[in-house]
């Protein structure tokens, strides 16, 4: 990470994820920066609300509200995880043009793809962010195959 302030924001990220995991849903935490700024927080809301699309980063995009493109073109958006090819493609449509990651150990997203499309990608590779993926997928892998999508046989 560059400095300081990614540090920051990733700590708003895990706080994003500590809060999800304290409502019973999936610990994955978001935030996205314009300029410096957190404009927009989320976590992982599938289980809170019986949704198939309210991952960290989308539910993040959602409360940062509407955004100009020339402004998503100067974001950043920070996960605890690796974005899923869903909120890859959100992160792609908008052009956000960096994206920080706390870890990509328990799950990676289409990574190559995202580099491919010219976003930077830093992985913080962030201890914090592994162990609560660690505990929660050992405590309840079938929410989280649910959640990646598959069944746990394929991954």
């Amino acid at each position: 990470m560059e400095g300081t302030f990614d540090r920051a924001a990733l700590d708003a990220a895990i706080a994003e994820a500590e809060a999800g995991l304290a409502e019973g849903g999936i610990p994955i935490g978001s935030v996205l920066v314009l300029d410096g700024e957190i404009v927009g927080r989320g976590h992982n809301r599938r289980v809170q609300r019986g949704s198939p699309i309210h991952h960290a980063e989308m539910d993040c995009l959602e409360n940062a509200g509407r955004l100009r493109a020339t402004e998503y073109r100067r974001c950043t958006i920070y996960s605890t995880l690796s974005p899923c090819a869903m909120c890859s493609g959100a992160i792609r449509l908008y052009e956000i043009p960096r994206v920080v990651i706390g870890e990509n150990a328990t799950f990676q997203g289409p990574e190559d793809e995202n580099r491919a499309h010219g976003i930077e990608l830093v992985i913080a590779d962030d201890p914090r962010c592994r162990a609560l993926m660690e505990r929660f997928i050992a405590a309840h892998p079938e929410l989280w195959f649910e959640d990646i999508g598959t069944t746990g046989e394929d991954a």
